[in-house]
């Protein structure tokens, strides 16, 4: 007797079968006929930027068309994003000034090998790579300042930042809180998570183990929080493909912006409006989990200055608060324009973070993956993850422009429902919504770092597991998903993790 898997997807049969399973399941599909055929480009997801991934898989390869006289300057931003830096004042007047509180002393400390943050699986080990974000909830009336786009925690700002130039903090032989009962510089606090589990059971009885995480912050340096303090746990994310995400026309993201769901899909879609400080006005964000920021520059900027506590031309402050006064008197590392990174230091760094390689797909001409791709669009995956776009001309980056690309994301906000929930605003962006992650290499990411903590905060250690964390806007695909039998499933995450 042959079986689904007996029969060749794009075939009569597997098309007829699709047609009919997915009407009894009564969920947004695509037809045979909107399937689309598959593109010779999509083998190389990122043009003529496309790795190889030779010798090793990484996400921070060099874009291999890369004009030659640009090269050192990649690799000068590289060093850059990968050197420690150091507390002010050394004899280095190139390097100094982290902190005084900061998260990590280099990028490439979270963004290991261009890859996602790694997030201990126990409560003994503190966040490393991953942060939290912290506000307040506005009140009736309250106006949030448009350049911020939250309303920060009057003693800790808008991010935890969980180490400090303190040397008792860095030999460990203080609590934040006595480092701080001193007078000196104390971590903002320690940073824990608690991981809830439970067992998601499948109409076929198969079973598979969900898992979400539960802050656990220790040792305040600064005393407690406020009561009403919103909180969401950010993992760092992949920076491969940035700088083609980045030559996207913003008319083709508003072509898929429906917020009022007049075409009945339930997928709606909207534009964060976000600060840009180079242009001193409110413009669409795309990058960011909450696409917080609209370009290259702001986002090599804030991670520095949020992260790294190094003030640049457009975040000229460090990381502390008004109520954190020894953090503000320690000594910083500022030039004479009163940064700590100049602007053509500054520069290398978005150059070498818009030049990263995007990786070639693998396993393409597998049957299972083959048979996985139709089921995505069947499922209605592509009505969020947009497969492709061409970049626009940019006479300063000819080089990633017009590319034909395979991010498969469409750059905009959604609502992922209560449980990927994380109730915290971030300018236009609700506390239920997140915009949607480009898949390109998601299969790679354990064998670029050894992370695979896909979602925004982590949780997911799987394809399979961050699609049942899915709800909102993709409840339905969801849910198309759960009731495809088992080695259907499989066959979808497979095709997912040869992107």
């Amino acid at each position: 007797m042959k079986t689904l898997f007996d029969t060749k997807p794009g075939s009569a049969r597997f098309s007829a079968f699709w047609m009919t399973a997915i009407l009894l399941l009564g969920g947004c599909s695509q037809s045979a006929s909107d399937i689309p055929e598959e593109d010779p480009s999509e083998r190389r997801p990122g043009g003529d930027t496309t790795h190889s991934l030779v010798p090793f898989p990484a996400f921070d390869h060099i874009a291999p068309n890369l004009p030659d006289e640009r090269k050192a300057d990649f690799y000068a931003g590289r060093a850059l994003a990968e050197q420690p830096w150091v507390k002010a004042p050394t004899i280095t007047t190139a390097r100094d000034g982290l902190g005084p509180v900061y998260n990590a002393r280099a990028c490439l400390a979270c963004h290991i090998r261009g890859g996602k943050g790694r997030l201990p699986d126990d409560n003994k080990s503190p966040l490393f790579n991953a942060f939290v974000r912290v506000s307040l909830p506005a009140a009736p009336g309250q106006t949030v300042n448009p350049a911020i786009g939250v309303i920060p925690e009057p003693v800790y700002g808008d991010q935890l930042q969980s180490q400090s130039i303190a040397l008792d903090h860095q030999l460990r032989t203080a609590s934040p809180e006595a480092i701080s009962a001193r007078g000196d510089v104390a971590p903002e606090a320690y940073i824990y998570i608690n991981w809830q589990t439970h067992i998601f059971t499948y109409p076929d009885k198969h079973q598979t183990e969900l898992r979400k995480p539960q802050l656990d912050i220790r040792h305040l340096g600064y005393g407690p929080l406020h009561p009403h303090t919103l909180f969401s746990l950010r993992n760092a994310p992949t920076i491969h493909g940035m700088g083609l995400l980045e030559l996207i026309d913003q008319q083709d993201i508003n072509q898929w912006q429906d917020p009022d769901d007049r075409n009945h899909d339930g997928i709606s879609g909207r534009v964060n409006n976000v600060w840009d400080a180079r242009q001193q006005k409110t413009v669409a964000g795309r990058f960011g989990l909450k696409a917080n920021r609209p370009d290259m520059h702001m986002v090599v900027a804030s991670a520095f200055a949020n992260d790294v506590g190094i003030s640049n031309p457009l975040f000229s402050s460090q990381p502390c608060t008004a109520n954190q006064p020894a953090c503000m008197a320690q000594p910083d590392g500022e030039d004479d324009h009163g940064f700590e990174m100049p602007q053509e230091l500054f520069e290398l760094v978005v150059d070498f973070s818009r030049n990263l390689a995007v990786p070639q797909r693998r396993d393409a001409d597998d049957w299972a993956v083959q048979q996985g791709r139709e089921l995505f669009y069947r499922n209605g995956c592509q009505l969020c993850h947009r497969p492709s776009y061409t970049t626009v001309a940019d006479a300063e980056n000819p080089h990633l422009s017009a590319q034909k690309i395979w991010p498969y994301t469409d750059l905009l906000l959604h609502d992922m429902g209560d449980e990927l929930a994380d109730n915290r605003p971030d300018f236009d962006a609700s506390g239920r919504e997140w915009r949607t992650a480009p898949l390109w290499g998601v299969g790679l990411l354990a064998s670029v770092n050894g992370s695979n903590n896909l979602l925004h905060d982590g949780r997911a250690r799987s394809v399979e597991e961050a699609i049942l964390w899915h709800g909102g806007e993709a409840e339905q695909a969801k849910q198309n998903f759960i009731h495809l039998s088992r080695s259907e499933r499989e066959a979808l995450v497979r095709f997912v993790n040869s992107l």
